[in-house]
């Protein structure tokens, strides 16, 4: 790893490997390290495509994954394209979770020293960049996708799209699910259910509880995290609330929905009856850890990204056996989830300097050959952002019983309404990302946990929310 921490640098034969040692030889054309299993073929059309560029050189950024494995598959996919195409390409991993990536990569776009393509979460960061003014159009590549795979995943065309153009190329499709112990749940009689609100969830939680067998229900934090931030604004949203109004330009998170949200959460946080299922320690988990915890088997119930559900499939974990996956949660304001997923999408930066070899790329790394092998090693977690990929290998369609759960909700008709208005998703906001990367809403719970009223905290949050909407180049 290098000093910063935000990077891990994947050097060109010659120079540095970095931290995954021989891995990073396999996203360079030319090695002589040993290959990857079951690379994928590259089709003669983008060979053809690319032969203009043979000899040249570019960079790439890829979001890191949880699994190692699938960060090596990926590195195999791209090592066959740089091989066919006789080209050179250097790939980095980001720590996207390290709070600065945008202003980090904002810095190299201005210093002209940014990657050519990168791939990121599309409702976390694209509006963002693109609010920047970071990122290429990106149209005609996601029109050619399109003619050839059907469509992308939906809650793309909201992220991905701005004023009737498309700035990230929808890459492969973020599974999202909550996860319960079955097992636990068989010992106390409980049927496990598709559907929960998330009081049922709660008292389900505490029952199959047992401090003495290492067995905690409630497997989440508030504390500053990814999967905290995305816990709470699902919550909020179940119950009617919202950080912006449904265009998002408008800061609108002090409402009696949201103070009845945050009212719930403080309580199950903080109320005595409710702490024989929490897990020692959790109020200062970092991202990793309700992963780490639920792998170890002593927590009922956790929210994630597929990743946890990957590992404890691809390391063989009893867990995975004992594992019952649901949607999400419904609340006072939903009739059904609002749980959309997310997707990476490939965006490529002002100023590439191989911007054309990018395009290419990206379109190789998109098809079934080359992302099917990172799917088998992050099963849930990278999986078709695109129609026809889904049917273009019998891995997607069968390799696990959840995968008909998350084709659905990555083609589900959108947006999701809430029953005072609301409509999911809304319109990508620079504002509202920047909002969740500040972690205003899990320093919100925080203070609730301290002893705020939760009303109070709630205006503090909005009043914070509003300084950065306006950073973001949108005054309330």
């Amino acid at each position: 790893m290098e000093q910063n921490p935000v990077w891990s640098r994947r050097g060109f034969l010659g120079m540095g490997v970095g931290v995954l040692g021989g891995a990073g030889l396999a996203a360079c054309g030319g090695g002589t390290a040993s290959p990857p299993k079951a690379l994928a073929e590259v089709p003669q059309e983008l060979i053809d495509a690319a032969a203009p560029l043979k000899g040249s050189a570019m960079g790439m950024l890829s979001q890191k994954l949880y699994s190692t494995a699938a960060n090596e598959a990926l590195d195999g996919s791209i090592r066959k394209f740089a091989d066919a195409t006789g080209t050179k390409i250097e790939n980095s991993l980001v720590q996207a979770d390290a709070g600065d990536v945008v202003a980090k990569i904002h810095a190299e776009v201005e210093g002209g020293v940014a990657r050519d393509l990168a791939f990121m979460t599309d409702s976390r960061f694209v509006a963002q960049f693109h609010a920047l003014g970071d990122l290429e159009d990106v149209t005609d590549i996601v029109t050619a996708l399109t003619a050839r795979y059907g469509e992308p995943c939906a809650e793309a065309k909201n992220f991905c799209v701005f004023d009737g153009k498309w700035f990230a190329i929808p890459y492969h499709f973020i599974g999202i699910g909550s996860f319960l112990r079955k097992d636990w749940m068989g010992e106390k009689g409980i049927t496990p259910r598709d559907v929960y609100s998330w009081e049922e969830l709660r008292d389900v939680c505490l029952e199959i509880s047992d401090p003495g067998k290492r067995r905690f229900g409630w497997g989440m934090t508030v504390n500053r995290s990814g999967d905290g931030n995305g816990m709470i604004e699902a919550l909020i949203n179940s119950y009617g609330g919202a950080i912006a109004s449904n265009d998002g330009r408008k800061v609108t998170f002090d409402t009696p929905e949201t103070v009845q949200a945050v009212t719930f959460l403080g309580d199950l946080y903080t109320n005595p009856k409710y702490q024989p299922m929490h897990p020692p320690g959790a109020d200062s988990w970092t991202d990793t850890s309700n992963n780490e915890n639920w792998l170890a088997g002593v927590l009922g119930y956790t929210r994630n990204s597929f990743s946890v559900y990957a590992d404890s499939k691809t390391k063989r974990n009893p867990v995975y056996g004992n594992t019952h996956v649901f949607s999400d949660c419904i609340g006072p304001a939903t009739d059904k989830s609002l749980l959309l997923g997310q997707s990476q999408g490939f965006v490529v930066f002002k100023g590439a300097k191989n911007g054309a070899l990018a395009k290419v790329l990206a379109q190789y790394l998109v098809s079934a050959p080359a992302l099917v092998g990172v799917a088998k090693e992050a099963p849930g977690l990278a999986m078709p952002a695109w129609e026809k990929v889904w049917d273009a290998d019998p891995f997607f369609s069968g390799g696990d019983p959840a995968f008909p759960m998350l084709r659905t909700m990555s083609q589900q008709p959108l947006p999701l309404p809430t029953k005072n208005g609301l409509s999911f998703p809304q319109k990508a906001s620079a504002g509202q990302q920047a909002v969740v990367a500040a972690y205003v809403l899990t320093d919100m719970m925080q203070q609730v946990l301290q002893g705020a009223a939760p009303a109070q905290a709630v205006t503090t949050a909005h009043a914070k929310m509003v300084q950065i909407f306006a950073q973001q180049g949108l005054p309330q």
